[in-house]
């Protein structure tokens, strides 16, 4: 297999083998006009496998989002072909319109305008709780 490497863009690495589809539709990865790819059940001495996405174009990545689907990936800025920054993400203190409540009697099921605000309540077991109804929400990842 044959992958370029990238000129100018971001790799994401260590990411948990199969979580690869959720992060590219979670980014809007499908939206961008550059080369994207996505390369799965990658052999890692660390991981056992691991997923790498490889972005080929420099842009603004939301970490939250990272952090909340594995807060062990790592975001590697690549410029003129050369690591420049290497940037690992955490697990949120608070998700915004990231994930929606469940709870069809919390207000931002009548008030979708709303912005959908969770606050990490476990951070073992990554649960966060509706701002508004304080509704858990594990992890679905």
């Amino acid at each position: 297999m044959n992958i370029d490497s990238i000129q100018n863009g971001i790799v994401l690495d260590h990411i948990q083998a199969g979580k690869s589809m959720d992060i590219y539709q979670y980014l809007h990865l499908d939206e961008l006009d550059c080369s994207v790819a996505i390369i799965k059940n990658v052999r890692s001495n660390h991981m056992g496998k691991k997923d790498i996405i490889k972005i080929d174009t420099p842009m603004e990545v939301d970490f939250d989002v990272l952090g909340y689907i594995d807060s062990n990936i790592t975001v590697n800025i690549i410029r003129d072909g050369r690591l420049v920054e290497k940037k690992h993400v955490e697990l949120p203190k608070k998700l915004v319109n990231i994930i929606r409540c469940k709870n069809p009697r919390c207000i931002t099921a009548s008030e979708p305008q709303l912005d959908a605000i969770f606050l990490l309540s476990d951070e073992e077991k990554h649960t966060y709780r509706c701002a508004y109804c304080d509704t858990a929400k594990d992890k679905k990842f």
